[in-house]
C-alpha cells in the first residue's frame, strides 16, 4: 500500500480546460412571479376599500346572505335623514313610484335589495316596500349586517 505521486512532466496529466461561458437561453421567470404575487396582494387588500356607499347605520340579524346573481341587483336606501336613495342617486318620495315602474321595464329581475338604518321608524320601511310593491318590484330582500342576536337568546 503505497502512496500515489504525481510526476511534473513537461505536458502534465493536468490540463485545465477552458469552459465557454455559453449565454442563457431560458428566461428567469422568478423575478415576474415576485412582482404578479405583489401586485395580486395589493389588489386583495385595497379591492374593500374602493367601495363606495352612503353610511347608514344597518340593525344587525342573524340572518344568512342571499346568493348573487348575474344582474346587479336595484337597491333602495333609506337614510337616517329620511332621503330616499335609489341606487347611488337621491329622488323624491313622490317621484320613486314612476321611477320604479320604468326600471321595472328594462329589468328582468322583481328582485330589490332595501337598505334602512336602523334609527327610521318602522312606518317609513313599510311605505317605502308600499312603494316597491307598486313600482314592479315584489322580491324585497332587507339588508342587515351580520353577526347580531338571534331570538333564542344567543349570540352566534
Amino acid at each position: 500500500m503505497g502512496a500515489g505521486v504525481i510526476s511534473k512532466e513537461a505536458g502534465g496529466s493536468r490540463r485545465r480546460r477552458r469552459s465557454r461561458v455559453r449565454p442563457m437561453s431560458e428566461i428567469n421567470v422568478t423575478p415576474f412571479v415576485d412582482v404578479m404575487l405583489v401586485l395580486l396582494i395589493i389588489f386583495m387588500v385595497s379591492a374593500p376599500l374602493l367601495t363606495v356607499g352612503v353610511p347608514i347605520e344597518l340593525p344587525e340579524t342573524s340572518a344568512e346572505a342571499l346568493p348573487t346573481e348575474q344582474e346587479e341587483p336595484l337597491t333602495i336606501t333609506l337614510t337616517a335623514e329620511g332621503q330616499v336613495l335609489l341606487m347611488d342617486n337621491e329622488t323624491e318620495s313622490g317621484n320613486l313610484i314612476g321611477q320604479l315602474r320604468s326600471i321595472a321595464a328594462e329589468r328582468e329581475s322583481r328582485k330589490v335589495f332595501l337598505r334602512a338604518d336602523g334609527g327610521i321608524p318602522y312606518s317609513r320601511v313599510a311605505e317605502v316596500m308600499g312603494a316597491l310593491n307598486s313600482g314592479g318590484f315584489n322580491q324585497i330582500g332587507l339588508v342587515t349586517d351580520a353577526g347580531g342576536p338571534r331570538l333564542d337568546g344567543s349570540d352566534q
